[in-house]
């Protein structure tokens, strides 16, 4: 079992920064945690009313694809055991408000945005004002 857990939610004015973190855990022998490698993981955000929607992928050669609503604001990283990924967002936007889900590993494919993602979190809101 995966479990995967955010942090680094909250609110901010419209032009601050937010950095999220995500950390990938397996559970072995019902209750033995420990950390969870994943070569493929992103962020991925739902507004009010509307649909959840890709944010930012990275895949095991650290190459990155981000939405083109957040290409030059935010940065998407991991650790190098790869157990850990970040989200750094600056020159927030009202429209950027909403909760950001971490996902893990692809069931089917390759590691794109659109991917089918096996693992997700359990997300955490970032709520931006004007």
């Amino acid at each position: 079992q995966v479990q995967l857990v955010e942090s680094g939610g909250g609110s901010v004015q419209a032009g601050g920064s937010l950095r999220l973190s995500c950390g990938a855990f397996r559970y072995t022998y019902g209750s033995v945690k420990s950390p969870y490698r994943s070569a493929c993981m992103g962020f991925f955000r739902q507004a009010p009313g509307k649909e959840r929607e890709g944010v930012a992928i990275i895949d095991s050669d650290g190459v990155a694809t981000y939405s083109d609503s957040v290409k030059g604001r935010f940065t998407i990283s991991q650790d190098n055991a790869k157990t850990t990924l970040y989200l750094q967002m600056n020159s927030l936007k009202p429209e950027d408000t909403g909760i950001y889900y971490c996902a893990a590993d692809i069931a089917h494919g390759r590691c794109i945005i659109s991917g089918d993602f096996a693992y997700w979190g359990q997300g955490t809101q970032v709520i931006v004002s004007s």
